[in-house]
């Protein structure tokens, strides 16, 4: 992939979090444009575009139209919140392979029920579990219960996740949620599902972003730092018919694959842009990807290891899904729009990794606890 010359020429995150004025179409445009201006090219530069299912319909036909693009290459890979770093990936395939030269990956939406309740009696597993009630915060809860039970993980493991986050999101003129918590106050909250606090929880955001990948020809023609793409892996996890460790994610595998494209380890890292639906996806995650072994998760993140500028492994510089934002349910999108901004020393002063080189980012789409997919890319600095 990194021969292709795939590059992140451009990225935009929507500044507002909630637009009651605004069509989603309408966000879809307003992204659309901030990333190419981001990037210094033009609606008609575009001939690819990514998309997600969630608008409904023939999404990328409909946005094709609606943004008047003329595209020869178009995929809506839908899965969930991890969507659009799988997007990244295939859009970096097509480019290697001469099908793209500028291609659009987008988000917009609102908070709310997300495009999948509209076809909920399509899915084949839907007469089996949605009978019996269950709810995404139940589903995080029972993974976040079996590792407490398997590894000994703490309610105050998983708040030292949001106290990072809120940390980072201080510095964020845009958080929804700025201020800076305690994991007192992380375990003086409500529960939600227990063991998971309202302070465990994502926010839910209107909004979107976009970002513009390029090849190497074009990006050459641009006055604008680029971030290259050097590993991209997949993977989907399910319940294999009872078959289901709840200690483990789709990262077990997306992550090694990703990894071992780039030619790079988890120590090579610099900064991680990692899924934070929940504090604990984002702490099976950290395992599953090789930052520690498994059932250490808890351990790792005490004391300030995700901290920027001076932790281990500093993440989610901008407040991450848990308080900054996480527009339409889907936090995918802003992992790697916040890897950028790293990897070219764009983040918030205070929050920014020194000589950040190398970044990984992570998405999750679906549940821990029933079926998820994961998608995971390295990204690296254009002139490292």
């Amino acid at each position: 992939m990194a021969a292709g010359g795939a590059l992140i020429a451009g990225a935009y995150e929507h500044p507002e979090r909630k637009l009651p004025n605004a069509s989603v179409p309408q966000i879809f445009a307003d992204v659309a444009r901030g990333a190419l201006a981001d990037a210094g090219l033009r609606l008609s530069d575009v001939d690819a575009v990514y998309c997600d299912g969630s608008l409904g319909g023939l999404s990328g036909l409909s946005l094709s139209e609606y943004l008047g693009l003329r595209v020869s290459h178009l995929d809506t890979t839908d899965m969930g919140g991890s969507s659009y770093l799988a997007h990244v990936g295939h859009a970096a395939a097509a480019i290697a392979a001469g099908k793209a030269r500028v291609a659009l990956i987008l988000l917009a939406g609102k908070s709310g029920p997300t495009g999948a309740a509209r076809n909920a009696d399509t899915p084949p597993e839907t007469g089996f579990e949605q009978p019996y009630g269950g709810t995404t915060v139940a589903e995080y809860a029972l993974a976040a219960q079996r590792h407490m039970y398997e590894y000994g993980t703490t309610a105050a493991d998983l708040a030292a996740v949001k106290v990072a986050a809120s940390h980072h999101a201080q510095y964020n003129p845009n958080a929804l949620l700025p201020k800076k918590v305690t994991v007192e106050e992380v375990l003086e909250s409500p529960y939600i599902s227990d063991p998971l606090h309202r302070l465990d929880c994502c926010v839910m955001t209107d909004g979107g972003g976009a970002l513009v990948m390029v090849s190497e020809d074009v990006a050459r023609s641009l006055d604008r730092r680029c971030v290259r793409v050097l590993g991209h892996g997949e993977a989907v996890k399910h319940g294999d018919a009872g078959r289901r460790d709840l200690t483990s994610t789709a990262a077990a595998r997306s992550g090694p694959a990703a990894f071992a494209e780039a030619g790079v380890t988890p120590a090579d890292i610099d900064y991680a842009s990692i899924y934070d639906s929940f504090t604990i996806t984002v702490l099976l995650a950290l395992e599953d990807l090789g930052f520690c072994a498994k059932g250490a998760g808890g351990r790792f993140v005490r004391d300030g290891a995700l901290q920027a500028p001076g932790g281990v492994l500093p993440f989610n510089t901008d407040g991450g899904g848990l308080c900054n934002n996480h527009p339409v349910n889907r936090g995918g999108m802003t992992k790697v729009i916040e890897a950028v901004r790293q990897l070219r020393g764009e983040a918030n002063k205070e929050v920014q990794v020194p000589n950040c080189r190398l970044a990984l980012a992570h998405g999750n789409g679906g549940s821990l606890a029933t079926r998820a997919g994961a998608a995971t890319l390295i990204l690296e600095a254009e002139d490292a």
